[in-house]
């Protein structure tokens, strides 16, 4: 666990400014926090109950896998980095190796770029500094519950030969081979696959996975490294399965697409 935070910490998390979620992600939508520091986790559990969002507070994530093995279902977690018993990264692991494709936010004290790679990596769709504002959580959040319901579906006709997708678990396969993609690949490999013969640009990549005209990285095109990081994640776990799988292309300077009729 990191440190508690500050005065100034807890104040950029009380609701001074109105927010405005849209209606559809915040209705009945329950949000599981999981947070050790009892300070922190009430006040963002009675800024998000003000937001409209039913929540389900846990100290730790055995109590919050208990939950879920038990039948709970969330449309978010909220999960802290480090906590006793069990760190955040081995709950979200547990959560994936359980079939468990909830979209998870870390909230954390660390702010190293390390951390969020590996938060990312691990399956996690955001990770946002505890010092923002509540506000911005609170956008955060939803563009992660948003994002969730939007993966892109095959269209028909399209030939997507060889790869399978099951939505339930969010889990691919390719030639009957499991790919163990995290839910920020799945929805990216979907989008890819969804648009087969046809271009991609790094924005709308980037779009899906952080929301719409979300800034990231140094420069104005500063998001496009981590558009490729992420592809090449990608493309190492189809080639995991499959030495000679070359089917994500990409287009210089714009973006990827996914051969059409390809993988018969």
């Amino acid at each position: 666990m990191a440190p508690p935070p500050t005065d100034a910490s807890d104040a950029s998390m009380m609701p001074n400014a109105p927010v405005n979620p849209s209606p559809a992600a915040a209705a009945a939508a329950t949000v599981v926090i999981v947070d050790d520091d009892p300070m922190l986790r009430r006040t963002v559990a009675t800024n998000l109950e003000d937001a409209g969002y039913q929540v389900m507070p846990f100290d730790g994530g055995k109590a919050a896998l208990g939950y879920f093995a038990d039948g709970g279902r969330a449309a978010a977690v909220i999960l802290d980095w480090h906590m006793p018993e069990l760190e955040g990264p081995e709950v979200l692991r547990r959560l994936r190796a359980a079939g468990n494709a909830v979209p998870v936010l870390f909230l954390t004290g660390h702010n190293q770029p390390i951390y969020e790679e590996a938060a990312l990596a691990g399956g996690a769709v955001d990770f946002v500094d505890k010092s923002k504002s509540f506000g911005i959580i609170l956008q955060r959040l939803r563009l992660a519950i948003e994002g969730a319901k939007a993966i892109p579906a095959v269209a028909s006709g399209t030939s997507t030969a060889g790869l399978d997708f099951d939505d339930q678990s969010s889990r691919a396969a390719w030639r009957g081979s499991q790919i163990d993609l995290t839910l920020t690949e799945y929805r990216v490999t979907r989008l890819l696959a969804a648009r087969a013969g046809r271009d991609v640009s790094y924005r709308e990549i980037y779009d899906l996975v952080r929301g719409e005209g979300f800034r990231a990285g140094s420069g104005e095109q500063g998001y496009r490294a981590n558009v490729r990081a992420l592809i090449k994640r990608i493309r190492q776990k189809f080639r995991d399965a499959d030495p000679n799988f070359d089917l994500i292309e990409n287009y210089p300077g714009f973006g990827y697409r996914w051969k059409d009729g390809a993988g018969a």
